[in-house]
């Protein structure tokens, strides 16, 4: 009796092979958003993001933060000065995956940033690189308060202004 005789066997190999390749991509790690972990930044499909927001607020104020996308919404969070806090997703399959969130600060005003958006922080070749930790300094400076941090520390951060508006 040949192995093609039986179809159903060459189908289950084929479920269980995807299965576990599925299982690999995925990361499924539980460190907390206080200590980022070392992992290498990765581009797989479905891959792990972990975005953590650090408060740098120039007048040291606690930072009131909003995040949401389509499918989930964190609620107000306060996070102290020289505090973090952040929040673990996959990136959906067609990458447009989104997060915006809205700052605000005592003397600070009302301001609106995507967080994440699939397009620019998981995007190969992108500036800046792909980030499988993206670590956000907010507040740091007027001109550009919103600076993504890279992993190698002799880098640049990545800043940008505001995204005022809803």
């Amino acid at each position: 009796m040949a192995f093609t005789d039986k179809p159903h066997l060459i189908l289950l190999f084929m479920m269980s092979s995807t299965l576990i390749l599925f299982v690999s991509v995925l990361d499924l790690s539980n460190a907390s958003a206080e200590t980022p972990s070392s992992g290498a930044d990765g581009f797989l499909p479905l891959a792990e993001k972990h975005v953590v927001i650090r408060n740098k607020v120039r007048n040291k104020q606690i930072l009131n933060v909003h995040c949401k996308s389509k499918s989930d919404d964190f609620g107000m969070i306060h996070i102290p000065w020289n505090g973090t806090w952040g929040f673990r997703f996959h990136v959906n399959l067609w990458k447009t995956t989104k997060y915006h969130c809205h700052f605000t600060w005592y003397k600070g005003g009302s301001h609106y940033f995507y967080i994440f958006k699939a397009s620019r922080d998981d995007k190969e070749f992108g500036d800046p690189p792909v980030c499988k930790e993206c670590i956000w300094d907010v507040g740091r400076s007027v001109e550009n308060p919103v600076c993504r941090v890279p992993r190698d520390p002799k880098d640049d951060p990545y800043c940008f202004k505001w995204e005022d508006g809803p």
